[in-house]
């Protein structure tokens, strides 16, 4: 069996969609063609078939595969070629993403069902899918930032797909802009690499060179810090995170693809692939940090949130968190096992968002209520999938985020406290925003959905979004359900499935640790580290438990408040706060970022300048010509025909040669 072939078929399978679909489908049989939904998910479903077929072959034969590379660039020293490698971490994340995402566009068929644009859905759906499975792919660090841009630039249009809306507009260019701030680290990271050694472009070659010592600690810290700055910027870490919750205003099947399987998973990659050399360097606990201040700092902003989808971007900005500091104090299995099992509740959590939408006309929670009777089956996938967010016991959240917590707090130093409490403050937040979201989507009366919603805002005179609409209370379509389901399913059952306590028929104890664990093997070496990375996992009951009874105290609190409606008064109260005010304007960061740094301290400045450079360019000519003229006038007395002036310029020209040429020799 050629596994070169598979591995290019899964990146070309998507990319051709894309190709058919933006060249021909649309130019046959119209922008609106139902077939370009069904092009996408055949090459997208075969592409999911052969990265399980590689998995199993993995697996099977406990080998990975570094493919010969196509030359691509050679000049001079520098050779960069075009390559691929498949290993234990990229067949994880080609089998997450392509699953996720077949998934994703058969929900599509119902959800974007009328839509005049959509063959560009799904042509712009098919790069971004192609694109995602390229970067995991990426034999080298130039190939990888090719399709990392890649990645942006389909997120970009994803985002901004209803153009003619100027919020959609709008936020994909913040997303644009903001993760070019990120791209600028990531870019600078590269070229300090190859100021290093060319050859560690290739990432093989930079493995083998870590292992052998031939990178210092000084280098390492420098390159990591770049990926770091680029990795902030694509997994909307903080304080580069005020982008994502914008994105909501693209299609909300685009969402639950970006939030669970593609972009702001790539910066969580990015750190992953390049985890020995974040090893060796200093940057590790800036990881930590800036990880486990988002999950909680995310999660405070969730609180408050009445837009659902923003509810849950704020969720992902904090779970991300989770994986960040959990790679920072090096939990490497556990980082990549909670990316594996977040990207499937994550994904039914946003097409269930995308469902109550599709019903009650709305995406502000405070205008639906009780659709628990008319939707039983988004009601049911969308709590599964709450519960294994907040991380209860069994589904797949418990597994995944009380191994980052037990891995923090068997590192028994300030760090390790550190980040273990400020993630148990930020699993107390999502458990409790999670099911305040529940309950006021799902309990209590209907408040009348857009339709009443509509009413309050022309009444306010204020705008009307073009994404409240008329509500039609009733479950939605069945290529809307059944993706739900199964995600709902995988939610409940695949964290323990795949990396159980006990051996489980075929499958042995702590299978996925052990798989993820053997890259670390092959590029350290060091059993000692494999252990450290999470190749070893114990299950800690105390963890657990502390960890349980607090998500547990967030979900009773969100009941009291929205279900028992007990203690009004303290909502009132809370919600006139000051600290509601700060949380409710995102800390001010956009204030902050776009009115008082971009708008009063660039743009006012910067056309102050240039107003003044542009008044003033004429008068500075002719002054640059008014001194030459009047210099010229006061030396023209040494032309005046007379031999001695001559004769004293030619003696102090000769001193002068004189003075310079001792000066030099001295």
């Amino acid at each position: 069996m050629n596994y070169e072939f598979l591995s290019y078929l899964v990146i070309l399978l998507p990319l051709s969609s894309f190709i058919i679909n933006g060249l021909f489908t649309r130019k046959f049989l119209g922008s609106s063609s139902i077939y370009a939904g069904y092009i996408t998910i055949c090459s997208i479903f075969l592409s999911f078939m052969i990265s399980l077929i590689l998995l199993f072959q993995i697996i099977i034969n406990s080998e990975q595969f570094l493919f010969d590379p196509i030359s691509w660039i050679s000049i001079s020293h520098l050779y960069i070629s075009f390559g691929i490698i498949l290993d234990n971490l990229t067949i994880v994340m080609m089998v997450v993403i392509t699953s996720v995402s077949l998934l994703v566009q058969i929900y599509g068929l119902s959800y974007m069902h009328g839509d005049k644009s959509l063959t560009r859905y799904y042509t712009y759906m098919s790069l971004f899918t192609a694109s995602m499975l390229g970067l995991v792919l990426s034999k080298n660090i130039v190939q990888l930032f090719v399709f990392w841009e890649l990645v942006g630039v389909s997120s970009y249009m994803l985002i901004g797909f209803w153009m003619n809306r100027p919020s959609a507009a709008n936020a994909a260019k913040k997303a644009f802009i903001m993760t070019r701030f990120g791209d600028f680290g990531f870019l600078f990271g590269i070229l300090y690499l190859f100021s290093v050694n060319p050859a560690y472009l290739d990432i093989n070659t930079l493995y083998n060179a870590v292992n052998n010592g031939e990178i210092s600690n000084y280098s390492a810290t420098i390159i990591s810090a770049g990926l770091l700055v680029g990795a902030i910027g694509k997994s909307a870490q903080f304080p580069l995170h005020t982008w994502l919750p914008d994105a909501m205003e693209g299609p909300t099947s685009v969402s639950a693809l970006i939030h669970s399987a593609t972009m702001v998973t790539a910066g969580v990659f990015l750190i992953a692939r390049f985890f020995p050399l974040f090893d060796i360097s200093n940057i590790m606990i800036y990881v930590a940090l800036i990880g486990a201040v988002t999950s909680v700092f995310a999660a405070s902003m969730g609180l408050v949130a009445d837009d659902i989808k923003k509810v849950l971007a704020y969720s992902t900005i904090s779970q991300l968190g989770y994986m960040m500091f959990a790679l920072g104090i090096g939990a490497y299995a556990p980082a990549i096992f909670h990316l594996f099992t977040h990207a499937f509740f994550k994904a039914c959590l946003f097409l269930g968002a995308g469902s109550v939408h599709h019903a009650s006309g709305t995406f502000n929670m405070k205008y639906m209520g009780g659709m628990r009777k008319v939707m039983p089956i988004t009601y049911i996938a969308m709590m599964v999938s709450s519960l294994s967010l907040a991380g209860l016991f069994p589904l797949s959240g418990f597994w995944s985020k009380d191994e980052i917590l037990a891995h923090a707090a068997h590192q028994e130093n300030l760090l390790g406290y550190v980040v273990l409490i400020l993630g148990l403050i930020a699993a107390f937040m999502t458990a409790f925003y999670m099911f305040r979201a529940i309950f006021l989507v799902f309990h209590g009366e209907w408040k009348g959905g857009g339709e009443s919603e509509e009413k309050e805002l022309v009444q306010n005179h204020q705008s009307v979004h073009p994404t409240i609409v008329k509500p039609h209370l009733e479950e939605s379509p069945k290529f809307m359900i059944y993706p739900m389901i199964v995600l709902g399913i995988l939610a409940i059952m695949i964290g323990f499935i795949v990396n159980p306590l006990i051996d489980l028929f075929i499958i042995e104890k702590h299978a996925f640790a052990h798989f993820i664990t053997d890259n670390y093997e092959v590029f350290s070496g060091d059993k000692t580290k494999i252990y450290k990375a999470g190749g070893s996992p114990k299950f800690d009951l105390i963890i657990a438990l502390i960890s349980s009874i607090i998500a547990i105290s967030g979900i009773l609190l969100a009941y009291a408040l929205y279900v028992m409606r007990k203690n009004i008064s303290i909502q009132k109260n809370i919600s006139q706060g000051i600290m509601y005010k700060i949380l409710n304007n995102k800390y001010y960061l956009d204030y902050l970022y776009e009115d008082i740094i971009i708008r009063k301290l660039f743009y006012k400045k910067l056309s102050g300048f240039l107003r003044w450079f542009d008044e003033n360019t004429d008068n500075i000519n002719v002054q640059i010509s008014s001194i030459v003229t009047r210099f010229s006038r006061s030396i023209l007395f040494l032309q005046n025909g007379q031999t001695q002036v001559y004769v004293y310029g030619m003696f102090i020209g000769i001193l002068v040669l004189f003075l310079l040429f001792y000066l030099r020799v001295g």
